[in-house]
Parts: C-alpha cells; sequence; structure tokens
C-alpha cells in the first residue's frame, strides 16, 4: 500500500502522546505497534526497519506492517536515501536529511537551514520543494577532500 502525500501528519513529540493518538485514531495499540513507536521515539535519528525489528526484538514483517499502519494514520514518515533502505521516524520530527552520494553518510538538517534552497528552487521553476521524503545529495566534508586530492 503506497501512503498519500497528503497524510495529515500529527505533531506529537513524545511516547506517551504518540500511543494516545494511535488509540485515538482507532488503531490497535498492539506489542509490535508499541515497538515499533518505542524505538522510533528513542533513537537519535531515523531508523531503518531493520534497526527498529532488531532494537525492540519484533519479526520485520511486523515491523514494516505497522510502520505504514502509522505513516497512514500520520504518526510516521519516512524518508527514501538513495539505493539503501527505507527509513522511519516520528512524523513530528522536525528534520531533513542530507546524504553523501558517495560514502552514504547524513546528516540532520533543521528545515530552516533549507529553506533558502526552497525559495531559490521556487523562485527559479515555480516548484515548491521539499526535503523531507527524499534527502539532499551530495558529498560530505571526507568525500568532498578526498575528492579534491584524488
Amino acid at each position: 500500500m503506497t501512503v498519500p502525500a497528503h497524510t495529515a501528519r500529527i505533531a506529537v513529540s513524545d511516547l506517551p502522546s504518540a500511543l494516545a493518538a494511535v488509540r485515538e485514531r482507532g488503531l490497535r495499540l498492539s506489542c509490535a505497534r508499541r515497538i515499533v513507536l518505542e524505538a522510533l521515539y528513542e533513537a537519535d535519528g531515523p531508523l531503518t526497519a531493520e534497526e527498529i525489528a532488531r532494537s525492540g526484538r519484533c519479526d520485520l514483517a511486523s515491523v514494516y506492517r505497522n510502520v505504514e499502519a502509522l505513516e497512514t494514520a500520520g504518526l510516521v514518515r519516512h524518508l527514501h536515501v538513495g539505493h539503501g533502505p527505507g527509513l522511519y521516524l516520528p512524523a513530528a520530527a522536525a528534520v531533513e536529511l542530507i546524504v553523501c552520494e558517495r560514502c552514504g553518510a547524513r546528516a540532520d538538517v533543521d528545515p530552516r537551514v533549507t529553506a533558502d534552497v526552497r525559495a531559490a528552487v521556487q523562485a527559479a521553476t515555480g516548484f515548491t520543494p521539499h526535503f523531507d521524503h527524499f534527502p539532499l545529495a551530495g558529498l560530505c566534508p571526507r568525500c568532498a577532500y578526498d575528492r579534491q586530492e584524488g
């Protein structure tokens, strides 16, 4: 199932609020669903489904089923980073990513940092870009240095 891009995100910033929002949305708060939310709210950044499964001893199929349900409910969002696995994080997380296209390193970026980039693209094309589903790509400082030296 593909989650519509217009799914309204629920702005809950902590685990207890997320658990309450699950119930308010009429979803069952299963053990697997709780494990997924705990992993996402305890993490320092986005996680792959495999990382979520390992963190809570939950099978991978259950993780995928639950992140999809939670995304449809507006509680979770996912990012695509190059050819690697999708990354998941709480929908309310105010973060965008920049990823190194050479080594895969990634950095979280406050959306206010990329505001000028969005404005420049909109001024030039009329499109309003966002980087919350597909990150910006480029070279990290180490790979950029290696490229200059090599």
